[in-house]
C-alpha cells in the first residue's frame, strides 16, 4: 500500500490504561466497549482510569470546572494518523467507585457505563445539545451489553421533580 494511502481500521481497538495507579484493575472493559460498539466505531481508544485529583485538573484546564467530573472524552480529530486513532477516554476511579456505590452495582459495571458514555462522545454525539440521539443510542447499546441503567438515564431520572404524594381523596 503507498504510504499516504491509509485504509480505515476495520474495527475499534480499545487499550485501558490506569497512569495514576498501575495497580488499578478494569478486568474485561477493554473488550467489553469493544463488542458492544457500534459497528460504525473504527479506530483505536485508550480509556485512562485517574484519580479524582488528576480528573479535577483535567476538568477544570479544558472546561473550565473545578471538579472531579466521572468521565471525560478526547477526540483524536486533527491529529497525525488520526484516521486510525479515535480519542481517549478518561475515568475518575474515586468518583465512579461513589457512584456504583450509589446505584448499587459493582464499580466494574459503573466502569462500562462511564466508557460507554465516553465512547459515544467520540463518536459524535452530544446528548446536551442533540435532540435525543445520544440517549436512545446509548439505551440500546447497553441493552445490548448487558446494562440496566446509562449515565443519561441516571441523569434524567435525577433531574427529574419529584412529585409530592397526596393523601386519598384529596384534590
Amino acid at each position: 500500500m503507498p504510504a499516504g494511502d491509509r485504509r480505515p481500521p476495520s474495527r475499534l481497538t480499545v487499550t485501558v490504561a490506569a497512569p495514576d495507579d498501575a495497580a488499578v484493575k478494569a478486568p474485561g472493559l477493554a473488550r467489553w466497549l469493544a463488542g458492544v460498539a457500534p459497528a460504525r466505531a473504527r479506530g483505536e481508544v485508550v480509556v485512562a482510569l485517574v484519580s479524582d485529583g488528576r480528573m479535577r485538573a483535567l476538568n477544570r484546564t479544558y472546561r473550565g470546572a473545578d471538579y472531579a467530573t466521572d468521565v471525560l472524552s478526547f477526540p483524536a480529530a486533527g491529529a497525525p494518523g488520526a484516521e486510525a486513532v479515535l480519542g481517549d477516554i478518561v475515568i475518575a476511579m474515586g468518583v465512579a467507585g461513589r457512584q456504583a456505590a450509589q446505584a448499587g452495582h459493582p464499580l466494574q459495571t459503573e466502569l462500562r457505563v462511564l466508557a460507554l458514555h465516553g465512547l459515544l462522545h467520540l463518536l459524535g454525539y452530544d446528548h446536551e445539545h442533540d435532540t435525543g440521539q445520544m440517549a436512545r443510542v446509548e439505551a440500546r447499546l447497553r441493552r445490548k451489553g448487558g446494562l440496566r441503567e446509562g449515565l443519561i438515564q441516571r441523569g434524567r431520572q435525577a433531574a427529574a421533580p419529584r412529585r409530592a404524594a397526596r393523601p386519598r381523596g384529596t384534590r
